[in-house]
């Protein structure tokens, strides 16, 4: 398979980016998206060019770092995956390809493909946690029976692995798929509901302090998403946001 990337390439945050192109040949439809991008940084580097700079870590669809836009979809054309989870047979011989990175305020540009995400880590250290007295008086975890449709809700919400897919294509880079998903995740649970009203409160203000934008319910969000990430869990935030408020 032979192809032509056009690649989103910038030096660092403050330098001008701009589209380059790159042909790559003999690339097996059987190889990761992220494998056939090591094979054109192979290529580039044995020519003496700057490789191009891309997150990724686990290749298994759990971290989450594999972030690509690419041709118009976050983490390309198939669904329910990763961009390291994105294989090459889903491209023909001859076609062009579009990489770039997430695009949205709060996410800004490191280098090339790379973004700065950690937006994300201080919404959830906003209160995205349960506080434990850890001091030897700890109850077991089986200790408070749960409903199994509430652990399966709250375990649904759970496995947002925060990558920004929500972000990356949202007409408004919001981020409340993500921020919703957090605060469902203890919001079903018995050990979350201490901390229930500050949680919510403290995380969404943090949400609209890194400049996220504002959900308007087309629904792109949960459908780009490689976990399946339900609406409903914006739904629940909003309740919990509105209980809190009138608390």
């Amino acid at each position: 398979m032979n192809l032509t990337l056009k690649i989103w390439r910038q030096k660092d945050a403050q330098s001008k980016g701009k589209m380059e192109t790159y042909n790559v040949t003999d690339i097996s439809e059987h190889m990761s998206f992220l494998e056939m991008m090591d094979v054109l940084n192979e290529q580039l580097i044995a020519s003496g060019d700057e490789p191009v700079a891309f997150d990724h870590d686990c290749r298994e669809g759990i971290c989450g770092m594999c972030s690509l836009y690419i041709n118009g979809e976050a983490h390309g054309p198939d669904r329910g995956i990763t961009t390291c989870q994105l294989h090459m047979r889903m491209f023909n011989d001859g076609d062009t390809i579009y990489i770039e990175p997430w695009r949205a305020a709060a996410f800004p540009v490191i280098k090339d493909l790379v973004v700065d995400r950690t937006s994300f880590e201080r919404i959830q250290q906003a209160g995205g946690y349960i506080s434990v007295n850890t001091s030897g008086n700890t109850q077991d975890a089986n200790a408070l029976p749960i409903s199994k449709h509430a652990a399966d809700e709250a375990m649904d919400a759970a496995t947002c692995i925060g990558c920004g897919a929500c972000v990356a294509t949202c007409k408004n880079s919001s981020a409340m798929l993500f921020v919703g998903a957090k605060v469902s995740q203890y919001a079903l649970l018995p050990q979350g509901q201490v901390e229930a009203a500050d949680r919510v409160k403290n995380m969404v203000a943090q949400m609209d302090l890194e400049g996220f934008g504002n959900c308007t319910n087309t629904g792109a969000c949960e459908i780009e998403c490689p976990k399946g990430i339900s609406l409903e869990n914006i739904a629940r935030m909003n309740r919990e946001l509105m209980k809190a408020s009138i608390k």
